[in-house]
């Protein structure tokens, strides 16, 4: 990887001519994996080695972390390797028994992120802190919660803070475990522009094999590292088996990414630039103005449904549409996750138009 953007807050402390590499199993399952895997990272350009000691799972009975007992297993790996060592906190004791045993890096769930109790009762137990403390996004796409879980952990006087995008759940279908939303994150990185943004592409993904295209999209939206699971053995991992990659491979993923520049100093490129930018806001004028008319429109079927006391949803119509769109998309080499998002939107805007008229 090459030389990024000048570096943060704590990221600037580490010195690094990279982005920030976390990187780990899943889950520490025994002594021997956690430093099997340590010793195969040490040497690479990984910063922070990663292990889930408490696993928070969606239903009981599937393995839940080997607790306490695996964070001696970390204190090896940085006596051993020297390794910073980074582990998923929950709760009070979490981050009693990790300070304890001198964890450098604590990140928050998503699980935890949803609870702003969680979050507070973490924060109380931080207090003062200097340890780096990273938020995931909850699992559901709520800025918000993202937002006060950061200002929870910062009015704790917790200086060393970052945040830690691994996308959103999400019923529709989709080729990710967890939709990026990319959007939220950039939204965070506008109102937090001085805040370490990390990727987590492993949750996102889902798959070791999209780990690579996500994490280079992150990379190309300016993110300041990434957190990717490891394991020499991904496929009889304990957890998550799917989307961890060996050592190996994640050597091969760090040496292949490319980190661009923020911009360019040639005259040229930033006339063209300035001239393609130009033409994005003529026509993103355009959409505006068309999509006014649309809503125009669909005020004046409002009024005839009023008229005749026909309701505002007609689900037939609507599936015809978005096939329709779908297909016309693709033509356009527009994706149709793009379209489904873009016309439900729409769609939703044009219920709220007619509802207005109805109901008035």
């Amino acid at each position: 990887m090459e030389n990024k953007k000048e570096m943060r807050t704590w990221l600037d402390d580490l010195g690094l001519n990279h982005p920030l590499v976390i990187a780990g199993p899943c889950s520490a399952e025994t002594e021997e994996q956690v430093l099997k895997i340590a010793h195969e990272l040490k040497d690479t350009d990984v910063n922070y080695y990663r292990a889930g000691i408490w696993k928070p799972r969606t239903r009981p009975g599937n393995f839940e972390g080997v607790g306490a007992l695996g964070l001696k297993w970390l204190q090896k790996v940085k006596e051993e390797t020297g390794l910073k060592t980074a582990t998923e906190v929950a709760n009070r004791n979490h981050v009693e028994l990790a300070l304890e045993h001198d964890i450098d890096l604590l990140w928050i769930g998503a699980r935890s992120t949803v609870s702003p109790f969680i979050v507070q009762e973490i924060a109380d137990a931080l207090k003062g802190t200097d340890k780096i403390v990273l938020v995931k996004n909850p699992v559901n796409p709520d800025l918000a919660l993202w937002l006060g879980a950061i200002e929870r952990l910062a009015s704790a006087n917790i200086k060393n803070l970052g945040v830690i995008h691994r996308g959103f759940s999400t019923y529709e279908k989709s080729k990710y475990r967890n939709n990026p939303e990319w959007q939220i994150a950039i939204e965070l990185q506008t109102k937090f522009p001085d805040l370490p943004l990390i990727n987590d592409p492993s949750h996102i993904t889902g798959k070791r094999d999209m780990i690579f295209d996500v994490s280079q999209t992150a990379l190309d939206l300016n993110f300041d590292g990434l957190m990717i699971e490891t394991h020499f053995d991904p496929d009889n991992a304990w957890s998550d088996a799917a989307q961890q990659v060996t050592p190996n491979r994640l050597v091969h993923i760090m040496n292949d990414l490319r980190i661009r520049k923020e911009t360019d100093p040639e005259a040229e490129y930033n006339n063209e630039l300035n001239n393609l930018r130009a033409q994005i806001d003529v026509v993103d004028n355009q959409l505006i103005e068309l999509l006014g008319k649309r809503m125009k429109v669909a005020d004046g079927i409002g009024e005839l449904k009023k008229q005749k006391n026909v309701a505002v949803l007609q689900s037939k119509r609507w599936n015809e549409i978005l096939g329709k769109m779908v297909m016309e998309g693709d033509e356009k080499g527009l994706s149709e996750e793009f379209i489904l998002r873009m016309f439900k939107a729409i769609h939703q805007e044009s219920i709220n138009h007619q509802e207005k008229i109805i109901n008035h």
